[in-house]
């Protein structure tokens, strides 16, 4: 049966995105794993900290989880699965050993929160679950709920070596399990990204997606993320596919700076997923 992860830290971020993950996960008729991370508080200076067990920590982890657990059964009418599990560690190390023994359709995780201590804490472990796991990883927006479903799928493309960097069973994967349409979304502004083999690596490309019959938009905007945040939204785009590149030597489409500023600036949910 397939399994999406939702991790939590239990704070309105992560919680809107475990709901997300809910919904999505009746919808695709997977089960939903509910992961919870916790540490011991480490004193600063001379702040004092209260000794609390391991254990006590583990039991409230534990409960914080089973009242979620509960409360998306509740609104799911048993057509949910839901587990838990807590561990102690780093969340992105234990998340990344958890996606080895379960091989998640995805990862759901809040993309930043309403707070800048949200931001700080949940969003940077966001960000850093994209650039460390090899699994795909959708950033869901504060407040956005899954609604109607995932009909229509942008994929953000620069056309550059698509075929030694492009995932592409991952994200057929995805366009297939919601039935949805595919947009192949490729922002440039004054042809300054247009080389010489751009028009092979576009025949290339749609040589790998042909089967999924998408349309190709090609915008002009001085601002990738910008322009594609604009077509996104005015073109009622449910999810965002984004490939925040690896290779030194490759002028990615997403640096680390730009995947901050695609996840942190969208309204509509961003799944990250790595080259291949």
């Amino acid at each position: 049966m397939k399994t999406i992860i939702a991790p939590t830290d239990f704070s309105p971020i992560s919680v809107n995105a475990v709901n997300f993950a809910a919904d999505m996960a009746v919808a695709l008729d997977a089960s939903l794993l509910l992961f919870n991370v916790y540490n011991i508080p480490v004193p600063y200076g001379e702040v004092p900290v209260a000794l609390v067990s391991v254990d006590e920590i583990k039991k409230s982890s534990e409960a914080e989880l089973e009242v979620l657990k509960r409360d998306i059964m509740h609104v799911a009418s048993g057509k949910l699965k839901v587990y838990t599990e807590s561990i102690m560690g780093n969340t992105v190390d234990e998340l990344e050993e958890l996606c080895k023994k379960v091989k998640p359709l995805a990862v759901v995780m809040g993309a930043k929160g309403t707070s800048g201590l949200e931001t700080i804490l949940f969003g940077s472990t966001t960000l850093t679950a994209i650039r460390h796991l090899t699994w795909p990883v959708i950033c869901v927006p504060p407040g956005k709920e899954y609604g109607n479903g995932i009909k229509k799928i942008g994929f953000a493309c620069d056309f550059k070596q698509v075929a030694e960097t492009i995932p592409v069973e991952p994200i057929k994967e995805m366009v297939k399990e919601f039935h949805a349409e595919l947009h192949i979304i490729n922002v440039d502004h004054d042809d300054k990204h247009f080389k010489p083999d751009t028009p092979e690596e576009s025949w290339q490309l749609h040589d790998m997606f042909t089967d999924l019959n998408p349309q190709y938009h090609f915008i002009d905007h001085p601002d990738v993320e910008e322009g594609i945040n604009k077509f996104a939204e005015e073109n009622n785009l449910d999810l965002i596919i984004a490939i925040p590149k690896k290779h030194k030597l490759l002028e990615g489409l997403f640096s680390k700076r730009n995947t901050k500023k695609l996840v942190f600036h969208s309204h509509i949910p961003v799944m990250c997923v790595h080259e291949e």
